[in-house]
């Protein structure tokens, strides 16, 4: 929790000192230029990476696989989207860096990597395939037949079950 706090308290003060020491070099008007251009830059950069992502992601689900990696990617990209629009240089930086695919998947697979060793930990281990969640699916009892059934056409409705 104090690094949250520290984080919340150092982040904007560098974001100020970075600001000032820009707009001293290259001047108040393109130090704003230049962050709105990032931002611009950062929002499209967002939308095209999104639709990418999510794009990969449909064809896991289609295919019987779960997103993981894809839902994760998305949750950077929400992260860096977030990052670009907050002014500043030093933010611009890292959502950048989250929203360039080659960094984004590299933070992805590190991050799948801590929460593979967190739920084989506390066993929350199974897998996805076309009968459901687990080894075998949503059911693995094998005396169960699924199947399809037709009422005939004569037969009537009965109220009661004897």
């Amino acid at each position: 929790m104090r690094f949250l706090f520290a984080i919340f308290i150092a982040v904007p003060i560098v974001e100020m000192v970075v600001l000032i020491q820009v707009g001293q070099q290259i001047g108040a008007l393109w130090t704003i230029a230049l962050v709105l251009l990032t931002a611009f830059i950062g929002i499209n950069l967002l939308r095209h990476q999104g639709l990418a992502t999510l794009s990969r992601a449909t064809w896991r689900i289609q295919s019987g696989q779960i997103p993981a990696k894809e839902m994760l990617e998305g949750i950077l990209l929400a992260v860096g989207g977030a990052l670009l629009l907050t002014p500043g240089f030093v933010t611009d930086a890292i959502g950048f860096l989250l929203l360039v695919p080659f960094t984004r998947q590299f933070f992805a697979s590190r991050l799948m990597g801590r929460f593979k060793a967190f739920s084989s930990a506390n066993g929350a281990a199974g897998s996805f395939g076309p009968q459901g969640f687990g080894q075998g699916g949503f059911n693995s009892d094998e005396s169960i037949i699924d199947g399809d059934f037709e009422a005939p056409k004569d037969a009537q409705p009965r109220d009661k079950i004897e």
